[in-house]
């Protein structure tokens, strides 16, 4: 059985995604069609990279994967050499898009197992009706039914990078930003766990954002390892830090989005104080 995930910025309260599917029924046997969101920000490559890097992992071998935010050609336009529709190979999975910064976002410094253009894509202007099912998701049905890689697209040396924030430390401190505010109104940071585990365990530390009477100094486990309505902060399945209020989420207030103001962005700051240090020194004083 062959599996294909759906990642767009379409929205479901039009038809377009119906299209996608339906194309997919009528030409793939035997097909599993996974929703990975339709709710990426119109044309936000990153937030599609987003996604896609927080589950793709869970999918099988030749697992095919359309992302279909900001799919239509550029060529040479602005001067640049354009965009054009590709397929990035990783873990022996396919990646299709728009050569439109999604994939180096997506990879951040990782190297892809391959790369490839789509070929002969701007001889029909008609496909530019549609690019994510004339373009894409025809390259997708062809390695669904069993065409090579090669019979489709031809190796390319390189893809381009949407910017994205990346969290950096500094001596005692880590800066990094909310990429990210899911369903529950949980702020997810870029701040990875293993940036934080370089600064040693037991070391005291703050975690501030947005007022600086809006801190938490302890990382939890799980969310209800606080009680309902406090803040809290985990690592999540991803190990990016969250932070969130236990079952903050109702249909009045939405989480650490709405109760704390937190929006993706937003500045998180780390402050560690170590034994020894300025701060705690000073913090004798106060």
């Amino acid at each position: 059985m062959g599996i294909i995930t759906l990642t767009t910025d379409m929205g479901l309260n039009d038809h377009y995604v119906a299209s996608l599917k339906g194309t997919i029924l009528s030409t793939v046997d035997n097909c599993s069609i996974i929703d990975i969101t339709h709710d990426v920000r119109p044309f936000d490559v990153a937030e599609a990279a987003f996604h896609v890097t927080s589950c793709y992992k869970d999918f099988p071998e030749g697992t095919v994967h359309v992302i279909g935010v900001d799919s239509e050609p550029i060529v040479n336009f602005g001067g640049s050499d354009g965009s054009f529709p590709s397929i990035l190979m990783l873990n022996k999975q396919y990646f299709i898009c728009n050569d439109n910064g999604f994939f180096g976002a997506f990879m951040n410094s990782e190297k892809p197992d391959s790369f490839w253009r789509i070929d002969d894509v701007m001889s029909n202007p008609k496909l530019f009706k549609f690019p994510t099912k004339n373009m894409l998701l025809s390259a997708a049905v062809r390695i669904l039914n069993g065409e090579g890689i090669s019979a489709i697209a031809s190796p390319f040396d390189s893809y381009k990078n949407a910017f994205t924030p990346i969290a950096i430390s500094e001596p005692n401190l880590i800066k990094g930003h909310v990429v990210h505010c899911d369903s529950y109104g949980n702020a997810i940071t870029n701040i990875h766990k293993s940036l934080f585990d370089r600064n040693g365990k037991d070391v005291p530390f703050i975690i501030r954002f947005k007022r600086k009477d809006y801190y938490i100094d302890v990382i939890s486990m799980s969310y209800n390892e606080v009680p309902p309505g406090e803040k809290v902060a985990i690592f999540n399945e991803n190990d990016f830090l969250e932070i969130a209020i236990n079952r903050g989420a109702s249909k009045t207030n939405g989480g650490a989005e709405q109760l704390f103001g937190l929006h993706r962005n937003d500045i998180v700051r780390i402050e560690f104080t170590p034994k020894g240090s300025k701060q705690t020194i000073e913090d004798l004083f106060s």
